[in-house]
């Protein structure tokens, strides 16, 4: 039996937190500053991780190392399975020759390249986002994005920025959901809906702002100046949606009704109005943006397309319009109870789990209070994300008409080209697991919740924001951090309510430079071991979002706290 300490070394919780922050510290240091390689900077990051745990925490060294394999299992899959599948599916795309097709059709609609920003990165990844998430939005807008001709590494940091507002309601709620069963055990008053309509109230603002920030990351302040009516309408038209829907109907299909009434909105506005001196895509862009594939390109024996009228338009849209398909039927109750059924395994993870005196298996870790930690790992293969990407992918084949063999060799290919992506996944998600499982995550989130109790509200997104840095995932900050934000708001007079979504709300603003989405965004992008080059381009826009955010949480906290839910013990 392990006990997670909260204050290791020497009763201090300020010098704990300070060496649990090492192995982050360390790896965002060499990612950013030294520009290690992603994958050399997350192997450094999780062996320290592991020093830290068995040396700092006392934490045994078999489950150390047990935890490690756990985090190793997390990134595989889902992770790198939903990553890999994705952009197996673009690849189809290219090797067949629907890829160009696919960005002549989007320079149609627009060859502006911050309306682009826009319709594809927000509004698409927002659908995406809602359908999908863990990463998979940022791999296929960056990948359109792409298709259009804009330049890769601006792909990314564009398809980085923008998956945000829609985090929170991202993969049907799940962030949400898994928030409101994290604090259910000491407040069941704090339900699904009390904070589906507290994220509503916080996640616009956001919204209403990340359009802005797109189009001067496209063209500066001169795009902001000749795309703001725009580019703000969309903001708060998407802002208005994600409030309506998570107050007044439910939490799962926020993001879908927002994404949806967005883009109608996007593409009726661009009939009557459209900016003035348009940023085109130039053709050095584009060649530039067809050699980041990861395969050669259009194989020869594969006829150039030339559909015209709805063929053209369906058959250059097919691998993204049968995923929206395949994912919103697996969303449909039935199927997913079915799926569910059928294609859920959950065990205890080996190593951390021992027979009880009443013959059950039960987590050998105790958190500091005592309570065991969940050590249960949940195998979703047939409804995860990846397994459906695998089974559109599977369906575009068959309408693309791709031979088995060039389908298998395009996953091969993938799977080559992505190998030190899949070093870097797999050992942040190990990082992950280690100082989650070991204590050193609950000593960081607490030091800061205890050591500034007095002012928690500016403090309660920033937890968000670690936790999501460390995990890559706003499910699994909420998970981690949900019951200590709501502890910490009542020792400091705060709204349990109001700091919970606030972990959830701020969390996002993590997810740019987590080196999990970073990896994914590179490698969708062909710039492998070019994190560090990304991550420099989007940390401080990450950390000005978070401090954008705090104000927010500040003023609701004060003077706008009529916006917050009232709940009844």
């Amino acid at each position: 039996m392990f006990t997670q300490p909260l204050a290791p070394i020497a009763g201090s919780l300020a010098l704990s937190a300070l060496l649990a922050a090492l192995p982050l510290i360390l790896l965002f240091v060499l990612l950013g500053v030294f520009k290690i390689k992603a994958w050399v900077a997350a192997l450094i990051g999780v062996a320290t991780s592991i020093i830290v745990a068995i040396v700092g925490w006392g934490m045994p060294a078999a489950m150390a190392l047990s935890a490690t394999g756990e985090g190793i299992f997390y990134g595989a899959f889902p992770i790198m399975w939903i990553l890999l599948n994705a952009i197996w599916v673009y690849q189809l795309s290219v090797i067949t020759g629907w890829f160009d097709t696919l960005g002549s059709l989007i320079r149609s609609v627009s060859n502006d390249q911050r309306i682009l920003a826009i319709l594809i990165a927000f509004c698409f990844g927002a659908l995406m986002e809602a359908l999908a998430g863990f990463g998979a939005p940022v791999a296929i807008s960056a990948a359109m994005l792409m298709a259009a001709g804009m330049k890769p590494i601006k792909a990314a940091i564009v398809s980085l920025l923008a998956n945000t507002a829609p985090v929170a309601f991202g993969a049907m709620g799940a962030p949400i959901i898994t928030l409101a069963g994290a604090v259910s055990s000491t407040h069941p008053e704090i339900t699904v809906q009390v904070l589906s309509q507290m994220a509503g109230r916080q996640t616009p603002f956001v919204a209403a702002i990340v359009p802005l920030v797109l189009v001067f990351l496209v063209d500066g302040w001169r795009g902001v100046r000749e795309t703001w009516p725009i580019a703000l309408s969309a903001g708060v038209v998407f802002g208005v949606a994600q409030f309506i829907t998570s107050n007044f109907i439910t939490v799962e299909i926020t993001d879908v009704v927002a994404a949806l009434v967005t883009i109608g909105f996007v593409l009726v506005t661009l009939r009557f109005w459209k900016p003035k001196n348009s940023i085109p895509l130039e053709e050095s862009a584009l060649h530039e943006a067809n050699s980041a594939a990861l395969v050669s390109g259009r194989l020869a024996h594969y006829p150039e397309v030339t559909a015209t009228g709805g063929r053209r338009i369906w058959g250059a849209i097919a691998p993204y319009a049968i995923i929206i398909i395949i994912f919103s039927i697996s969303q449909i109750p039935a199927v997913k109870t079915w799926l569910l059924s059928i294609g859920q395994v959950k065990f205890p993870w080996p190593g951390l789990n021992a027979l009880g005196d009443d013959g059950k298996m039960a987590s050998t870790i105790l958190n500091s209070s005592g309570k065991p930690v969940s050590t249960i790992f949940t195998f979703d293969h047939l409804r995860a994300t990846g397994t459906l990407l695998l089974l559109s992918g599977i369906i575009t084949c068959f309408v693309y008409k791709v031979k088995a063999s060039d389908a298998v060799a395009a996953y091969v290919a993938t799977i080559k080209q992505l190998k030190f992506t899949i070093v870097t996944v797999l050992s942040v998600l190990a990082l992950a697991y280690v100082m989650n499982l070991s204590g050193q995550t609950a000593s960081l989130g607490s030091a800061l919740a205890l050591g500034l109790v007095g002012a928690f509200a500016f403090v309660s997104p920033l937890i968000g924001w670690l936790g999501v840095a460390i995990t890559g995932s706003d499910t699994s900050s909420n998970a981690l951090f949900g019951l200590l934000q709501v502890t910490a708001a009542e020792q400091s007079g705060l709204s349990p309510v109001l700091m919970a979504s606030a972990n959830s709300s701020g969390g996002v603003m993590g997810k740019m430079i987590s080196p999990q989405n970073l990896a994914v965004a590179a490698a969708a992008v062909g710039m492998i071991n070019k994190e560090g080059d990304i991550f420099r381009k989007v940390v401080l826009w990450s950390l000005a979002l978070l401090a954008y955010f705090t104000v927010i949480v500040v003023l609701q906290a004060g003077p706008w706290s009529w916006m917050v839910p009232v709940v009844h013990p």
